[in-house]
């Protein structure tokens, strides 16, 4: 399979095998409806390196089940239904307008999993470089063809799936022009649930799509791991404090981690190559001044054993 079929377009950036691993900040909801923590939030992904932050879209009447609305639970703005909650933690397109210019002043891209056909319709106002499909939507038939029918690319979280669902919503999708990310939708999730190696298997399945990786286990070397096991796409949630309140804010990632998370990325990524095994101009000299037989040079560079 040609490399070119693998490779995906995010806005200006191009997600695949043979480039830099596409680097999301997943704001979801961690803002708490506050657009100046939306803003300080961008911010820690735009200082770290990161490619793109990403939101959550809702319509509250569509995604919340009705005998939920009236339903009263504390808050940090105090008692309300739930509802009213929702709506507090929504951006109204004015706010959206305000993320898209403060992204535009830090250079980095944003986008959103909208989660029902009314977000995409709503998040179609902005020119967003790609959708995600949240894994709770992956069945959500309507919903994946409400985003197909945009045009855009559509990276798909995997996390709660079986692999005849998955299979499902690729069809529904089409496999042209979507990223698949592994992922394991527990927050947050156990080393031992993680089964990274899914990532070679989604390689296996579907070898003419990217794979990627969305996270929501504590610490960063899995992420990394990730990264050398072939994910082109990495989404970790971030927050500006794990305490504050809110259902994600402890399976996210703090700025100084997250800094540290994208640096060590661009680490492993260079350090993979290219797998052909070749001898480097930077060893030549402690060839010769360690290596007693020296051997003969073959076409191409390698070194066979010198005739006996």
């Amino acid at each position: 399979m040609s490399t070119i079929s693998r490779l995906r377009t995010l806005g200006d950036r191009i997600a695949g095998p043979g480039h830099p691993v596409y680097v999301t900040g997943e704001i979801g909801i961690n803002h708490n409806g506050d657009l100046e923590n939306a803003f300080k939030l961008i911010d820690a992904a735009a200082d770290a390196g990161c490619d793109a932050v990403k939101f959550q879209k809702r319509t509250p009447e569509i995604c919340t089940p009705r005998d939920q609305w009236d339903i009263e639970r504390d808050t940090p703005w105090g008692r309300m239904t739930y509802i009213d909650y929702r709506h507090r933690v929504e951006f109204d397109e004015e706010g959206y307008r305000a993320i898209d210019e403060y992204c535009k002043k830090r250079n980095i891209a944003w986008f959103a999993s909208p989660w029902d056909v009314e977000s995409v319709a709503f998040l179609e106002k902005f020119d967003v470089p790609a959708y995600k499909v949240a894994s709770a939507s992956l069945t959500d038939d309507e919903l994946l063809r409400a985003m197909r029918a945009t045009g855009r690319t559509v990276i798909l979280s995997t996390g709660m799936s079986t692999p005849k669902q998955i299979r499902h919503a690729v069809e529904v999708l089409g496999s042209d022009n979507i990223l698949l990310c592994h992922a394991t939708s527990t927050y947050p999730a156990k080393a031992e649930e993680l089964n990274l190696r899914v990532i070679n298997t989604l390689q296996s399945e579907y070898p003419n799509v990217p794979i990627g990786y969305s996270g929501h286990e504590t610490g960063l070397q899995t992420t990394l791991a990730a990264v050398a096991l072939g994910a082109c796409f990495v989404e970790r949630h971030i927050t500006l404090d794990r305490a504050m309140w809110g259902s994600d804010q402890a399976a996210s990632v703090e700025p100084q981690g997250l800094a540290r998370l994208v640096r060590d990325i661009r680490v492993v990524e260079e350090s993979l190559g290219d797998g052909v095994k070749k001898v480097y101009e930077s060893e030549l000299g402690p060839m010769k001044k360690l290596r007693r037989v020296q051997g003969v040079v073959a076409e191409g560079g390698d070194r066979e054993p010198a005739a006996v």
